[in-house]
């Protein structure tokens, strides 16, 4: 686990706005309850009212919310040119092999692209890579392609090895890819934060902001649910949710078309179709929504499925408030919520 530097260290850097720290911490303000980064030109608090955070996510589920000067949460709207080198390396030849030795020669320390990969990819720069190449080999085995060839393709020095690798992510030896379902994932900046975006053949069955609190535990029922792999990569949904999110974002698009793979009991299902027919710009109750759907009184039931969405955003779940109009219980944080509303009411965007 990565230790933040002493307290000394890190409020000397705050107060010298050292750009060397950006990204390595985040400082809190307990008298603002606002979050920044240490390169923020707000004035400085004094030492004994700041709070220090490696994540912006663990400022966030300390109960602070990011500054709207500095905007920490679009730290990494762009990876750093290290991490950028990387990811162009992997893409150029994603059959290849990136040791701990080949990130030196590069003047990348194997420990800070672990970290960097665990936190914004949700896996090492190595199991990224991996997990990148057994992807792209499951296609291959999908057309009937020699297995052994296709191992030493992508960068496997035997064919046990390549069998233990693909059966430990699959679950299944390569000789059963033909029947093996995987789903692509990719990984959104947006000026709310990063996005985690995964879509099957079908369509898009997961897009959530990588820093809820159930995250993880979503990633996981999905790939029980659907007894899928989930690999880095894209494919035609996940090239069409990103132009259409960005889109929306800008307050250029106002109805997503990108085709979903709706997930869950009969009654989420339900749920989820009344929340697609929500006009954009408009709001419902939770009372209204158990109404709409036949489940009159059922308002706590309607707001645990509104927080099981898995789709957040193209399936407005942020469009739901209380009878009275005031807002609550959204996953992404009510400052996301409120976020979004304002901009289909073109009220404009909110710091994020």
């Amino acid at each position: 686990m990565f230790t933040l530097p002493n307290e000394q260290t890190l409020y000397g850097a705050l107060v010298a706005r050292d750009a060397a720290y950006d990204g390595v911490f985040f400082a809190a303000v307990r008298t603002t309850r606002i979050f920044c980064r240490p390169t923020c030109a707000a004035k400085k608090p004094r030492r004994r009212n700041v709070e220090y955070f490696a994540t912006a996510r663990d400022a966030l589920h300390a109960g602070y919310r990011p500054c709207r000067r500095c905007r920490p949460m679009d730290m990494h709207r762009r990876p750093p040119a290290w991490v950028k080198e990387l990811m162009e390396r992997v893409d150029r030849a994603p059959g290849g092999r990136l040791r701990d030795e080949d990130l030196r020669v590069l003047a990348i320390e194997p420990a800070r692209a672990r970290r960097y990969f665990k936190e914004h990819y949700g896996m090492t720069f190595h199991a990224y890579h991996r997990a990148r190449r057994l992807g792209l080999a499951l296609a291959e085995v999908r057309r009937g392609q020699d297995l052994n060839a296709v191992g030493l393709r992508h960068g496997f020095d035997s064919a046990s090895g390549f069998r233990d690798a693909f059966a430990r992510l699959f679950d299944k030896p390569p000789g059963n890819g033909r029947a093996i379902d995987c789903l692509r994932a990719g990984w959104l900046d947006t000026p709310l934060g990063a996005m985690l975006a995964v879509a099957g053949d079908e369509g898009v069955c997961l897009l959530e902001f990588v820093d809820r609190r159930s995250f993880e535990a979503q990633v996981a029922a999905l790939r029980r649910r659907l007894g899928a792999a989930i690999v880095p990569g894209d494919n035609e949904w996940l090239e069409r949710l990103s132009d259409e999110l960005a889109r929306y974002l800008l307050g250029t698009l106002r109805e997503f078309t990108v085709p979903l793979m709706r997930i869950g009991t009969p009654f989420q299902r339900k749920v989820c179709e009344r929340l697609t027919r929500i006009p954009y710009g408009a709001t419902l109750s939770y009372a209204r929504l158990a109404e709409d759907i036949g489940r009159p009184g059922a308002q706590r039931a309607v707001g645990r499925a509104n927080g099981d969405n898995r789709i957040a955003i193209v399936i407005p779940c942020h469009r739901v408030v209380r009878s009275d109009g005031s807002l609550c219980g959204y996953g992404g944080g009510l400052w996301r919520k409120r976020w979004l509303l304002d901009l289909e009411r073109g009220q404009g965007r909110v710091g994020a």
